[in-house]
């Protein structure tokens, strides 16, 4: 993979708000590489397409679901910002359909385009799962898919690269 910050792996998350799925993400594929031990060979971080949250911790709900299963979810709301994280990053990785026609959208050029891809090209335990779903207005049984989706793409990806 060709990457763009000290020879690291840039991964971003994106999600539409960036307070439930992309920060939980962040946080999984984080806890992910340092378990394994390779945590230095990756930048990893999140954002969010509109910016209603910016500067707001993720959603409370997904920081204690979260916390349940050993992950901190503690990253700090930002929005996309097509001009610097284009560039900046090697793989931007998007929860759902619209997020990724948001997103490929602002892209300026087919190389910065082809950085985008969906979460669910890196499942492996929900192969039929088409997104994963946004749980903010939904109960504990909509975060815990969310995380469990969440995971299954994360190990994906970090399988991929």
């Amino acid at each position: 993979m060709n990457t763009t910050t000290n020879d690291k792996i840039s991964i971003l998350f994106i999600c539409l708000g960036n307070i439930c799925r992309s920060p939980a993400a962040h946080a999984v594929m984080q806890h992910l590489v340092e378990k394994c031990g390779c945590a230095d060979k990756y930048m990893i971080d999140s954002a969010g397409i509109g910016n209603w949250h910016v500067g707001q911790l993720p959603d409370k709900r997904m920081r204690e679901f979260g916390r349940l299963r050993g992950y901190n979810v503690n990253h700090h709301a930002r929005q996309f910002d097509a001009r610097r994280d284009f560039e900046l990053f090697d793989k931007i990785v998007v929860m759902d359909e619209d997020n990724y026609r948001n997103i490929t959208s602002q892209a300026p050029n087919k190389e910065a385009r082809n950085k985008v891809v969906r979460m669910t090209d890196f499942f492996t335990k929900h192969p039929s799962a088409t997104c994963v779903p946004d749980p903010y207005y939904g109960d504990a049984e909509d975060f815990n898919l969310a995380l469990d989706l969440i995971e299954d793409g994360c190990e994906g990806i970090l399988n991929t690269l």
